[in-house]
């Protein structure tokens, strides 16, 4: 199943509220992003919000469960929760989750060394 435009549009507009809030579609989903940094992911039109080991507590006790796909022969989890879906109907605690998210998102791109530049090579003739 594709995730589909409606609800692309209703996502964008549920967490507008953040400001800067676009969707980017990728591999039959989409991306949640505000201001160019990516806090949720869309897919099958169900929202998945950035967690990490200590906001993923927070989904586990609500009964979500990570965002997995199948690579090479393996589910593979990533650090995407599925928002609680009483949370479609409620708009503000939607957003203050999405906000958790965005910090989680801000301190993990904050926590990623920039790559390294790559030094010419000097050829001594």
């Amino acid at each position: 199943m594709d995730t589909s435009p409606d609800f692309l549009d209703f996502a964008q507009e549920l967490f507008a509220p953040l400001g800067g809030v676009s969707v980017r579609r990728m591999f039959g989903g989409a991306g949640l992003y505000c201001r160019g940094l990516m806090f949720g992911l869309i897919h099958d039109d169900t929202i998945y919000l950035k967690a990490d080991a200590e906001t993923a507590k927070a989904f586990e006790a609500r009964g979500c469960g990570p965002f997995t796909y199948e690579g090479k022969g393996k589910p593979v989890q990533m650090s995407y929760w599925q928002m609680p879906a009483d949370l479609i109907d409620d708009a503000d605690e939607a957003v203050a989750w999405a906000k958790t998210a965005l910090g989680v998102a801000r301190a993990q791109k904050a926590a990623t060394p920039p790559p390294a530049r790559r030094q010419p090579v000097r050829r001594r003739f």
